[in-house]
């Protein structure tokens, strides 16, 4: 497993560290339940479902993927680990 680096720092792991952390992080879309009755979707016209279309032709594929769902994953140092776990979300300096 040579070649594994630290996302967070670069150092290389299983060569400099004996052991290694792994992250793995879920973003997706949490809808509130609801109910759609059949009555609901005879009512919808053609437009209403050609204009929900139209939002989506500015987006890519990996943007509309993005508004659902997207697993991310990280490799972690010792040291590295240490400090995710005291601030998995640090504030953005903007």
């Amino acid at each position: 497993m040579q070649g594994i680096i630290c996302d967070r720092c670069d150092k290389s792991l299983l060569i400099d560290e004996d052991v290694r952390y792994e992250v793995r992080i879920v973003v997706q879309a949490a809808y509130d339940p609801m109910e759609i009755t059949a009555k609901q979707l005879a009512d919808q016209r053609p437009i209403d479902w050609q204009n929900l279309i139209k939002n989506f032709d500015d987006l890519t594929e990996e943007e509309l993927q993005d508004q659902v769902y997207r697993e991310l994953r990280f490799d972690l140092c010792p040291g590295c680990q240490k400090e995710y776990l005291k601030d998995p979300l640090p504030e953005s300096g903007g």
